[in-house]
């Protein structure tokens, strides 16, 4: 893509750029299917007036303005020239990314082509890769670092990405096996309280890990894995005693385990293992008076060499948008009112808050 800016005028203080779409890239690919990518840059940028006229895109407006926008369609150019298409969802995540770096939010280190383009695990015609700057250091984090804590609300892909990382590392070899593991505690109920075997039991609280392998694997392949003991879905409690060499460890939920637990978890890491440790300090099911595990463990862990901490926020959240919304006016909410998770705080005590 070609541009062509026009300083501003002192009376008018507004710039022009122009734009020249490469006649490979047919027009639909850059404003979207009945411009829809188009609209989402407008309403981005309400203030500018943004004109097409065959391969040809102009923009005039604030100065500022015309160089984010001037910014956006160059990043959206090198994410399609790598022949993967352009969403409403990428584009709105590319404009935030590049306003964040310009308001001085972020480093600005990655660029949104960066960041979007990096592939972590193609399987059954789909790509599973970041969607948001703080998801793709989390990423690179799992890589650098023997064990990595992924702390942020529901719908930042905290598990789903440490899922995919886990399968990659498998199918690359780099470990002989794969173990998830969740608390088995929830909304105060209790095992011993439920109907059914031990594993019709525990089931419910491990099928979100069984519904995201299904997503990254051949689902006939899943039982002969698990069969084989190369894939190990089971609850925390099952950890205890255990030493873990060569394996990809997953601990979610882990807001629901005590100091104990934690402490029980992390001295499980044997030789060549890796482990990534999930949880949204926000929704705590422990009972009153316990404190989470994964709350204390940045007290006692932060700034420990090989040990890394990535936090996600509402802005990484990667379900509908009124998730991200809702995330906000809880925290809002608690700013104003003095609260926790929408209870009163005191001493330490976990209010359950429905996800």
């Amino acid at each position: 893509m070609t541009q062509t800016p026009t300083a501003p005028t002192p009376a008018q203080e507004q710039a022009r750029a122009q734009f020249t779409v490469p006649a490979q890239h047919p027009m639909v690919t850059v404003l979207g299917s009945g411009d829809s990518l188009l609209r989402v840059i407008e309403k981005a940028f309400p203030a500018a007036d943004i004109h097409v006229r065959g391969n040809e895109i102009s923009a005039v407006g604030d100065p500022a303005d015309v160089a984010l926008i001037s910014r956006v369609f160059d990043e959206m150019m090198l994410v399609l020239r790598t022949g993967q298409p352009m969403t409403e969802d990428a584009v709105e995540r590319s404009i935030a990314m590049l306003k964040a770096s310009e308001n001085g939010e972020s480093d600005g280190q990655e660029t949104p082509a960066e960041v979007l383009t990096q592939n972590i695990l193609s399987s059954r015609g789909r790509t599973i890769r970041p969607k948001t700057l703080n998801q793709k250091r989390y990423v690179d984090a799992i890589d650098k670092h023997t064990i990595v804590f992924g702390i942020g609300p529901a719908g930042t892909g905290k598990t789903y990405l440490a899922m995919a990382k886990a399968v990659q590392a498998l199918q690359s070899k780099q470990v002989n096996r794969i173990i998830l593991t969740r608390p088995a505690v929830e909304a105060g109920e209790r095992l011993g309280f439920l109907p059914g075997t031990l594993y019709e039991k525990i089931d419910p609280y491990l099928r979100p890990l069984y519904d995201a392998l299904h997503d990254m694997l051949d689902p006939d392949s899943i039982p002969r894995l698990m069969a084989a003991g190369t894939i190990e879905v089971a609850p925390l409690a099952y950890m205890r005693g255990r030493t873990l060499n060569d394996a990809f460890i997953i601990l979610d939920e882990a807001q629901n385990t005590s100091p104990e637990q934690m402490k029980m978890f992390l001295t499980r890491l044997g030789f060549e293992s890796k482990i990534v440790i999930t949880g949204d300090v926000t929704q705590v099911d422990l009972p009153d008076g316990t404190k989470s595990g994964l709350r204390q463990v940045q007290e006692i862990l932060e700034g420990l060499d090989d040990v890394h901490f990535s936090r996600l926020s509402s802005q990484d959240v990667v379900r509908h948008k009124l998730v991200g919304r809702i995330v906000d006016a809880y925290e809002q909410y608690d700013t104003t009112h003095g609260t926790q998770n929408g209870g009163h705080k005191s001493r330490g005590k976990s209010v359950h808050k429905g996800k």
